[in-house]
């Protein structure tokens, strides 16, 4: 989340000055790192004007220099603030990504836009990333104006969903879905339902956020990333002030480990956590994992999933 407090401060500071060194260097480990952006990137729009909303988020043009930083190749746009300044900044965010070389998915100019996934290759696999939000149902393109991929996962994964990830010549399928209310711990049943229905469609990996916390893993679905860099620290019990950053290693198409990276998220500044900290949400990672029967182990201050 790059807009209010972030967007303040990317007025003053340099792009790279967000996240600590270290984390630069680890997130550069990746042949591929795609994220959820949970803002516009714009200096346009109007705040979107649903009753009773309570927070807008837009960040500006240098927030691409940020993202190329961090080695960012891909971004979904499906989320409840890729709106948040109407349909002339979702637009700016287009083509800000689009100059900056990064690849968007989950928003579009129409609703077969919106839709469509995004091939990249990386490390020698042709990976194919779909993006898709439950919520809200008002930010859903259409087929002839701009917004997300809006999916009703209560009712089921839609068929066009199904439809975009057969359609995709790729190694390597990645599902990113925003689903599920925020600061949830645990996936509720309609999402372990969606995420069973993604398996069965072809996604090799899940990768849903939406909640602002970590959640655990089963199979190949990891429930929700948790929050990587933002403004806000709301909860002390369930901690979103420290995170993971999930690296994930596949060879012939499929999986095979999983290495989650200790984080901690000051006030518009991100770190590898320390001490206390990385243990807090190591041991609460790994307790959330095993609720779902996914063995865990820990490696250099890393909790470390083998798939094969």
């Amino acid at each position: 989340m790059l807009g209010r407090g972030v967007a303040e401060g990317l007025a003053q500071r340099e792009p790279t000055s967000f996240v600590a060194p270290a984390l630069a260097a680890a997130s550069r480990e990746a042949d591929l790192f795609v994220l959820n952006l949970e803002c516009c990137i714009s200096e346009r729009g109007q705040p979107w004007p649903a009753p009773g909303k309570p927070f807008f988020f837009r960040a500006p043009p240098r927030a691409t220099e940020l993202l190329a930083h961090l080695g960012v190749r891909c971004v979904t746009l499906a989320n409840n603030h890729a709106l948040d300044f109407g349909e002339e900044a979702l637009l700016e965010t287009f083509d800000h990504l689009a100059a900056a070389d990064i690849a968007w998915v989950g928003a579009g100019q129409d609703l077969a836009r919106a839709r469509a996934p995004a091939l990249l290759e990386a490390g020698g696999e042709r990976v194919g990333v779909v993006a898709f939000s439950d919520h809200p149902q008002d930010f859903a393109a259409t087929p002839k104006q701009p917004g997300i991929a809006w999916a009703d996962l209560r009712a089921g994964l839609p068929d066009w969903a199904r439809d975009a990830i057969d359609a995709l010549d790729a190694d390597v399928v990645l599902a990113s879905p925003h689903w599920g209310p925020n600061m949830n711990d645990r996936p509720l049943p309609y999402v372990r339902a969606a995420a069973a229905e993604l398996r069965r469609a072809g996604a090799t990996l899940i990768a849903g956020h939406s909640a602002h916390v970590v959640q655990g893993v089963e199979g190949t679905a990891l429930y929700d990333l948790g929050d990587f860099l933002d403004d806000y620290r709301v909860d002390a019990r369930l901690r979103n002030d420290l995170g993971l950053l999930f690296l994930v290693e596949v060879e012939g198409g499929v999986p095979r480990r999983l290495e989650a990276v200790p984080l901690k998220l000051e006030y518009c500044f991100t770190r590898l956590a320390d001490g206390d900290d990385a243990a807090w949400i190591r041991r609460r990672f790994r307790d959330l994992c095993a609720e779902l029967g996914t063995d865990t182990t820990e490696s250099d201050g890393r909790v470390v999933i083998n798939w094969t």
